[in-house]
């Protein structure tokens, strides 16, 4: 098929595609006990979407953490979390799981031509890789081409990311018209809107419910990936 004819699905990575239980949050606490010096208290909020360096930030001030001392700590807390998941591997596995019938999903999407598959996630970008590969999932979309929250702590600014990295490896123009957000959280949603209107499928797998994300605007809301020809027939719908 022509190149031109390609279309862009970015696939959100947590609770829509798997889940790994408490490791995130036992690895935030680990890393923030060692930089910070002491217990954290409060953790982020569960399932939000917000890229992992706001996440962070938020957590440093929400513990009695001073601003400016915040912006310090940041990029150390940034540079050993993803050593601190690694450490945590086998637990991903072990702890975590897949959502129910994904893999059947990604390999719809990845087996059609005219559709090039990647990833759009608030994870830093070896956060992500951990969690693919953890669960043999980074044979389904293209890693090299995604948006990570070590591009850019903006979540909206991640498609653009990815959309001209697939331009650059595909030779085709990514956008609007011919991608589309698969996700689970409100951010999803918000990003879709801020990046000018690219449509999202909400997936209500995580802590956001079909009618929260039917009113915060998701172009689609499917309670579970399990539908899998809905999910083909909604990627067609929204880019046609």
């Amino acid at each position: 098929m022509a190149g031109a004819e390609r279309s862009l699905v970015l696939w959100d990575i947590d609770r829509t595609l798997l889940y790994v239980g408490e490791i995130d949050r036992q690895v935030y606490r680990e890393t923030f006990a060692e930089i910070v010096g002491y217990p954290v208290e409060h953790l982020p909020a569960r399932g939000t979407g917000v890229t992992m360096p706001l996440a962070i930030r938020a957590m440093l001030l929400d513990n009695g953490v001073p601003d400016g001392r915040a912006r310090e700590l940041l990029p150390l807390i940034i540079e050993l979390l993803p050593k601190r998941l690694a450490a945590h591997t086998a637990d991903l596995r072990q702890q975590g799981k897949l959502m129910s019938r994904v893999v059947v999903a990604l390999r719809a999407v990845r087996d059609r031509s005219d559709l090039v598959a990647t990833v759009v996630t608030g994870n830093l970008k070896t956060n992500a890789m951990l969690k693919l590969g953890a669960f043999d999932l980074k044979s389904f979309v293209n890693t090299e081409i995604g948006g990570y929250a070590s591009d850019d702590h903006h979540r909206p600014a991640l498609v653009g990311i990815a959309q001209k990295r697939a331009q650059a490896k595909y030779g085709v123009f990514f956008g609007h018209s011919n991608s589309v957000i698969i996700g689970d959280s409100l951010e999803d949603v918000r990003t879709g809107r801020d990046r000018g209107g690219v449509p999202v499928i909400g997936i209500a797998s995580g802590t956001t419910s079909a009618a929260e994300l039917e009113r915060a605007g998701a172009d689609v809301v499917l309670r579970t990936l399990e539908d899998v020809e809905g999910v083909e027939t909604a990627i067609a719908e929204l880019l046609s």
